[in-house]
């Protein structure tokens, strides 16, 4: 093929391929921006840890509402955890609600929160388990331990978070 043969030149063509890049740009700079953004605001990397921030928030939201069935399946991500209690005869409800209101935390009845940060820990980038901060009844702080393998909840958390 000589110069003479070349094709016309298409507008349209070049004017698609010119958008095709300019997307892939775009889509590869919010990528990079969400996944460091999420872990500044103390979310996770591109905001993984925001699943395990709301199980924990529920969590507290069925102590607060004094419904410690609903909190111990929340904890032992079993919400059937009632059609199966001999799985759980280590640590029984009955000694869950005690932690919870004659020895919780913060001693005193739970009336409010607030779910600060979370950061991953344990093993790998995403970490095996999630630490998420709670800030309960104004000013206590309080870290609960999320698995990410089956879900279930540790208190207290292995590590403390500085924030």
């Amino acid at each position: 093929m000589s110069l003479m043969d070349a094709p016309a030149y298409d507008a349209s063509s070049d004017r698609r391929n010119r958008n095709i890049i300019l997307t892939v740009g775009v889509i590869i700079l919010v990528f990079i921006v969400l996944f460091f953004v999420g872990r500044i605001a103390g979310h996770g990397y591109l905001f993984t840890d925001l699943p395990a921030e709301h199980r924990v928030s529920n969590f507290f939201n069925a102590l607060e509402a004094r419904d410690y069935a609903k909190a111990y399946g929340i904890y032992n991500n079993d919400p059937h955890w009632q059609q199966h209690p001999q799985k759980y005869s280590d640590y029984p409800l009955a000694r869950f609600t005690d932690d919870w209101t004659a020895h919780s935390p913060i001693n005193a009845p739970i009336t409010s929160h607030h779910v600060d940060v979370s950061s991953p820990d344990g093993s790998g980038f995403f970490g095996t388990g999630i630490i998420v901060a709670v800030r309960v009844n104004g000013n206590h702080k309080v870290f609960m331990y999320v698995n990410r393998a089956d879900g279930t909840m540790t208190w207290p958390a292995p590590h403390i978070l500085v924030y």
